[in-house]
C-alpha cells in the first residue's frame, strides 16, 4: 500500500473518525485506525464495537492495500508535519508503516487488516432518505433532553419513531421531554421504533452538514447512516422506551408569549444565584408581565422583569433554569409561547404539532 497526500486532507479524515477510537478497551486493535487504499480512494475506519465510523479521502493511491496502525500516534505525527508539503504513507515488510514528509521519516509498527473488527454490511436492508440539514435540526432540538443517568439506560439515547406519514424523534430524562416530528411519506413496511444511543447521536450531529442527503439503513439491533463521504454504524439500545405520549399535556389556555432572546437572557441572569441546594428560579406572572427572580440566602437576589403577552391568572411557578436555557438555546423561533396551566403542572412550549417541549415545575424555596 502506498499513497501521497497533504496534511490538511489526511488530518481532516482522521478527525472525522477519531471519536470512535477506544483507548480503554482490553482489545489493543480497537486503538488502531484501519487504512485501506482502494483503486480510487483512501478509506479510514475506527470502531469501539458500539459505533464505527468510516471516512473516504479523495486520494488515488499508487498501490492498493490495507493496514492498521495506532490511531493516536498516527494523528500526533500528522499534526506535527509542516503545512503544504506532500506526505507519503507506505507499508513495508512485516507491517512496518513508513511516513515520509520532506526530510522527516517515521516508522511505525502496524497490525494486519484481518485483526480489525469488520463493520456490518447493510446492503439490501430497509432504508429511508432524509435531508442532512433536516435531521441535524431534529437532533439539535431533542438531544439536550437525553438522560445521562446510566441506571436509566433506556433513556440514554434518542427514540426514532418511523410511521408511513412521519418520522418523529423523542428524548427525555424523566424531568423534561423534547419531541419533534417531520411529515414524510414512507412505505408501511418501514414502520418501526428504535433508540439510537447518545454517542452515536452526538457523532451524527457533528457529521451532518447543511447540504446533501443521509441514507439510513436499519436492522433489528443496528443502524447505519450513509452521508456519502462519511458513514456511521451504531448498535441500538435494546428495551422499551416509556410511553411518552401520555406525558404530553393538552394545549393549555394560559400562556405567556415573549421574545426568545429576552427570555433566555433573563433566565441566564437569575440562574447566577442558584446553587446545588436551591436550583429553582421563580417566574411571577401577571397581566402582560413576567418577573423572573431568585433569592439565595447569605448571597443576595436577582430580579428581571419582562414585557409579555399574558392574559391568564396571576401565579408563581418554579423551574430549573438549565432546562429552560437548553430549550431556548436550541430553537430559533423569534418568540416563544410558554404554557403554564398551574403551579404544579408542567410548562410546555409548542410549535404547532411539529415540536413540543415539556418541563416539570420545581418547588419554590
Amino acid at each position: 500500500m502506498k499513497f501521497t497526500t497533504t496534511k490538511d486532507v489526511l488530518l481532516k479524515g482522521i478527525q472525522e473518525v477519531q471519536s470512535a477510537i477506544s483507548t480503554k478497551s482490553n482489545l489493543p486493535i480497537l486503538a488502531n485506525i484501519l487504512i485501506e487504499a482502494t483503486e480510487d480512494n483512501i478509506i479510514l475506519t475506527t470502531t469501539d464495537l458500539d459505533i464505527g465510523i468510516t471516512s473516504k479521502i479523495p486520494v488515488k493511491p499508487q498501490n492498493t492495500g490495507a493496514i492498521t496502525i495506532p490511531a493516536k500516534k498516527f494523528s500526533d505525527i500528522i499534526r506535527e508535519l509542516p503545512e503544504g508539503e506532500q506526505i507519503s504513507v507506505s507499508v513495508k515488510k512485516n507491517n512496518l508503516v513508513n511516513i515520509e514528509c520532506g526530510k522527516s521519516v517515521f516508522k511505525i509498527m502496524g497490525l494486519p487488516k484481518e485483526e480489525f473488527p469488520q463493520l456490518p454490511e447493510f446492503k439490501d436492508k430497509d432504508s429511508l432518505i432524509l435531508q442532512q440539514k433536516k435531521l441535524k435540526t431534529m437532533l439539535r432540538m431533542t438531544k439536550f433532553a437525553i438522560s445521562h443517568d446510566e441506571s436509566r439506560y433506556i433513556l440514554n439515547g434518542v427514540l426514532f419513531v418511523i410511521k408511513p406519514a412521519y418520522i418523529r424523534l423523542v428524548a427525555t430524562d424523566g424531568r423534561r421531554l423534547a419531541m419533534i416530528e417531520d411529515k414524510i411519506q414512507l412505505p408501511k413496511t418501514l414502520e418501526r421504533k428504535f433508540i439510537v444511543p447518545t454517542k452515536a447521536v452526538n457523532e451524527l450531529d457533528s457529521t451532518l452538514g447543511d447540504d446533501g442527503e443521509v441514507k439510513i439503513f436499519f436492522n433489528n439491533n443496528q443502524i447505519f447512516f450513509d452521508m456519502g463521504k462519511t458513514r456511521l454504524v451504531s448498535r441500538l439500545i435494546e428495551g422499551e422506551f416509556p410511553d411518552y405520549e401520555q406525558v404530553i399535556p393538552k394545549e393549555a389556555k394560559d400562556k405567556f408569549t415573549v421574545s426568545r432572546n429576552v427570555f433566555l437572557s433573563a433566565v441566564k441572569r437569575t440562574a447566577l444565584f442558584t446553587n446545588q441546594d436551591s436550583s429553582a428560579i421563580k417566574i411571577d406572572l401577571s397581566k402582560d408581565k413576567a418577573v423572573i427572580s431568585k433569592s439565595a440566602p447569605y448571597l443576595g437576589e436577582a430580579r428581571v422583569e419582562m414585557d409579555t403577552e399574558y392574559k391568564g391568572k396571576d401565579m408563581s411557578i418554579g423551574f430549573n433554569p438549565d432546562y429552560l436555557i437548553d430549550l431556548l438555546k436550541n430553537i430559533d423561533d423569534e418568540k416563544v409561547s410558554f404554557e403554564v396551566a398551574d403551579t404544579e403542572k408542567p410548562g410546555v412550549v409548542r410549535r404547532g404539532t411539529e415540536y413540543v417541549y415539556v418541563v416539570l415545575p420545581m418547588q419554590i424555596t
